[in-house]
């Protein structure tokens, strides 16, 4: 107990920061409507959040971060550029993990700006920079529009893209999925049968299950012509593994995707986007030639970043996660904003890991 209460502590002194920052003060229900997360995240979510339900209310879930409830205020009655900071706990399910907590504090700030996108990323990066200057952490730095943008550039089917996108935040089904598409993984002969097949339906057994025989039909259909599309390239795939595994200091991951971008050139507006955060970073102050790069960064998160994304980490102790973490998701302002859609970032400090390395928790 008396932690928490030092947490809560540590989180309002955060929170009055940035105040000091021109951000307006907001709050969130402990209880959100759980059928917005599944829209957003699909069934995985049960995976990682608490579910409860009413008669009344229908399915409910504990609030697993501030974000998507910031971003569905500021989209009903928010004034533009707006800058919001908010504190409070969120709760995770740790099945996997038991030894992580299932409930902590989090602080955060969030920059709805349309103008001016590299500043607004260099904004917010440089604020929890300031924020956290005392623990001398070391940044790391990604961008999801890059890795996006490249999947969206490959010379294959819309479906095929589609599926790799859909899965690019679970790093494991997009290898294997860019592993089938490429050719490297043959389908089992049970499909195999199947797709050769002249007439797949033809005297089966009788139907168990919820699908009808038109939506069989129809998924045999699409697997045929899944299976006769040829496969990704190899230069392609490389150059999808080339961004995947970049991990080096900023300027030098730039010239390197500049580069591919030459084979690629629908990565050029990514890049180019890149580009101008570094040197709005640079004008703020930021050394942005130490600054780390990481091209799978931001991949494991909850999945709305969609460009930039950061995370700040105490390298003393590897144990720990990031003591702060956050992104631009431009994406989802346009899920939430029913027509409307506004560029935003933003981020979340964990005041616990923050007491822990000051060595007061």
């Amino acid at each position: 107990m008396i932690a928490k209460a030092k947490a809560r502590s540590r989180a309002a002194e955060l929170l009055a920061f940035f105040q000091s920052k021109g951000a307006q003060a907001v709050e969130a229900d402990i209880l959100q409507p759980a059928n917005v997360l599944l829209d957003l995240y699909g069934e995985d979510i049960r995976a990682r959040a608490y579910v409860t339900s009413d008669a009344l209310r229908g399915e409910q879930m504990l609030r697993p971060d501030f974000t998507v409830p910031v971003v569905q205020m500021h989209m009903e009655h928010g004034a533009e550029p707006a800058r919001y900071t908010y504190a409070g706990v969120v709760f995770r399910r740790q099945e996997a993990d038991i030894s992580r907590p299932s409930e902590f504090m989090q602080v955060g700030y969030e920059l709805f700006e349309r103008e001016n996108q590299a500043m607004a990323d260099a904004e917010v990066f440089c604020l929890f920079q300031e924020a956290l200057s005392p623990l001398d952490l070391r940044a790391a730095t990604g961008d999801m529009g890059i890795l996006i943008a490249a999947v969206r550039g490959l010379s294959t089917t819309d479906r095929r893209k589609s599926a790799l996108l859909r899965h690019i935040w679970r790093p494991r089904r997009f290898r294997a999925l860019l592993e089938r598409f490429s050719g490297k993984i043959k389908p089992p002969a049970s499909r195999v049968a199947l797709l050769q097949a002249e007439d797949a339906m033809q005297d089966a057994s009788p139907l168990i299950g919820l699908r009808s025989r038109n939506e069989i039909i129809t998924r045999i259909d699409a697997l045929k012509a899944e299976a006769e599309t040829p496969p990704i390239s190899k230069s392609e795939s490389f150059i999808l593994d080339d961004i995947l595994n970049l991990r080096e200091k900023s300027p030098m991951v730039l010239e390197r995707l500049r580069d591919i971008s030459v084979d690629m050139p629908a990565l050029s507006p990514a890049v180019e986007r890149l580009d101008a955060r570094l040197n709005a970073m640079a004008a703020k102050g930021i050394n942005v030639d130490a600054l780390d790069f990481e091209g799978s960064y931001g991949r494991t998160t909850l999945e709305y970043y969609d460009g930039f994304v950061f995370g700040f980490y105490a390298e003393s102790r590897p144990d720990l996660p990031a003591v702060a973490s956050g992104g631009r998701y431009d994406a989802l302002s346009r899920v939430l904003g029913q027509g409307r859609s506004i560029p935003a970032v933003g981020g979340v400090i964990r005041p616990e890991l923050v007491l822990e390395l000051e060595g007061q928790a």
